[in-house]
């Protein structure tokens, strides 16, 4: 009987050797690429759909993306690594905009992208910022599971030991503390599990329900399930940073929180004023 799955996929697709230099083109890149090439093929159905012009999603893109990489980055500076902001700034400056922007924490990049749709709306007066949220709580839980799944890929962000039969031996861990090997929760596929589903919900409601269900409801949907989800699933993983394993909860779970809570006040402030979307 399988007892546990040995994981030891090289994250490396392929290395180019420029002028002696090595540039790895690895499955976490294209993965997260690719989340985002799919999100935008689907945005531009929603729109046609809405009877908005499809050149808005291209600017739409621009917007998240820059948003996200930015977000991500600076969000995990400042959530666990935030010595080194003071350190060397001139340093974390540079790795926060030049690839292969190691280490993403998702809170700064969800937050970060609330402000990029906030600066888009501003310019249109045909789409409000709540009605661009609720497209993009559309297809930001399928690119979250691609993220997920590079993780995966990455033999990174797993959880502690278990002898649960699907739990996976990451074969390529580098970090002393947690050797010798043990099967571990493969948290990454949990919470890709998660977004996959949440995304089926989520279209689902756009599709059918945006007609009679009040702007803002499909975000704070994504809000409490999403956020939910991630307390609940922290619970399994390693903590990310040393200083986390002197907190009750972690810090993955403390920025869950206060999403969760926005979710819940977005959906009582909506079914409150019966702003529905005709």
């Amino acid at each position: 009987m399988l007892t546990y799955i040995a994981w030891n996929v090289n994250p490396d697709i392929y290395t180019f050797n420029i002028n002696g230099t090595e540039l790895p083109l690895r499955w976490y890149g294209v993965l997260f690429a690719a989340g985002f090439l799919i999100a935008q093929q689907i945005l531009y159905y929603i729109f046609r759909k809405d009877l908005k012009p499809s050149g808005d999603v291209d600017k739409l893109t621009i917007y998240i993306v820059v948003g996200t990489i930015i977000g991500a980055r600076l969000g995990h500076y400042i959530f666990y690594e935030w010595e080194l902001l003071l350190q060397a700034p001139g340093t974390w400056f540079i790795s926060l905009i030049t690839p292969p922007f190691s280490g993403l924490a998702s809170h700064g990049g969800t937050m970060a992208v609330l402000v990029a749709i906030y600066l888009y709306s501003r310019q249109k007066d045909d789409q409000s910022f709540l009605w661009v949220v609720d497209r993009i709580a559309v297809v930001a839980p399928l690119t979250g599971a691609f993220i997920r799944f590079g993780n995966l890929m990455n033999s990174e962000i797993y959880g502690e030991a278990t002898s649960l039969p699907w739990a996976f031996i990451f074969q390529r861990e580098t970090d002393p503390s947690l050797l010798p090997l043990e099967p571990r929760h493969p948290t990454q596929l949990y919470e890709m599990l998660v977004y996959l589903l949440l995304f089926a919900y989520t279209f689902y409601l756009w599709k059918y329900k945006r007609a009679t269900i009040p702007v803002g409801t499909i975000t704070a949907v994504l809000l409490i399930v999403l956020f939910t989800a991630r307390f609940l699933i922290e619970f399994l993983k390693n903590n990310q940073s040393g200083f986390e394993n002197e907190l009750f909860l972690n810090m993955g779970q403390l920025l869950s929180i206060p999403a969760v809570i926005l979710g819940i006040v977005i959906l009582i402030i909506g079914y409150r004023r019966k702003e529905v979307k005709l």
